[in-house]
């Protein structure tokens, strides 16, 4: 009795949640992943199948989350390789983002998760906006300064002691960094902009339970409750000064049959 005692206890969308997450862990563990990374995926998992079940009812609810996934993403994809300068030999050097964009886009990630969090606790406005304009930046930065040089073929000095004072022909082939920054700019852009486009209103009530969000569905029932007393009074009126007036209605119509007799 107990342990279901306990059991009905839990939320069902914790539980759903803790579950997606063990088995992301499990099969992460088995095709050999580092414990560190399953353990990652494991918790990655399970927030996000929360967050989706937690917000069935109120999709609006997945924009914050969305934009956090995307600065993440981002903010990881300035330590990773975003190009591998390769020959028909194989890969001669990497290419990291981090010379390449002087940690700009690690900024931009940082600054876009602390707008998402003021816009969501106190229902501003500028905050989202802020949020939407730092993702179009980020695109802005991908597209100028990552993309062209995708797959571009030249002939460049060697970069490793291998090849040095040598100039060897190679492409550049992108990376696991730059698909993670192309993924992390456009999620971020696009869920920036549109939570840029909701009111402090709609912002208030995406906000978590324990910060004091409430459904829109509550606030219209109350609405609606509140109406109905006031949309009744006036019948109430009409048929209690009906009840009033009856007896008069009643005595001046024995006084017209008395004249009529009387005529």
């Amino acid at each position: 009795m107990s342990a279901r005692r306990y059991a009905a206890a839990v939320p069902l969308g914790l539980a759903i949640a803790g579950g997606f997450g063990l088995l992301c862990f499990v099969i992460a563990l088995i095709s050999g992943a580092s414990l560190a990374l399953a353990l990652a995926l494991g918790l990655g998992g399970g927030v996000v199948v929360g967050a989706i079940y937690a917000a069935r009812q109120n999709p609006e609810r997945l924009l914050p989350l969305a934009c956090i996934a995307g600065a993440a993403a981002l903010f990881a994809s300035e330590f990773m390789t975003t190009f591998q300068l390769s020959t028909t030999a194989g890969g001669i050097c990497n290419v990291h983002a981090l010379p390449r964009h002087y940690f700009a886009l690690g900024v931009l990630a940082i600054f876009a998760v602390m707008a998402v969090i003021v816009a969501v606790t106190a229902a501003s406005k500028p905050a989202a906006i802020a949020v939407g304009v730092c993702g179009v930046i980020a695109l802005i930065l991908f597209l100028t300064i990552d993309l062209p040089h995708a797959n571009n073929t030249g002939t460049l000095e060697g970069c490793s002691p291998s090849t040095n004072f040598q100039f060897i022909s190679a492409t550049a082939q992108p990376q696991a960094g730059f698909w993670l920054e192309m993924v992390g700019a456009l999620a971020l852009a696009l869920c920036g902009v549109a939570l840029g486009t909701l009111n402090p209103e709609q912002l208030h009530a995406i906000r978590p339970g324990w910060l004091g969000g409430k459904p829109p569905d509550d606030d219209e029932r109350r609405s609606r409750a509140t109406r109905a007393p006031s949309l009744g009074e006036p019948e109430a009126e009409q048929t209690s000064g009906g009840d009033h007036d009856r007896p008069a209605t009643a005595t001046r119509r024995r006084a017209r049959a008395r004249g009529g007799r009387r005529g």
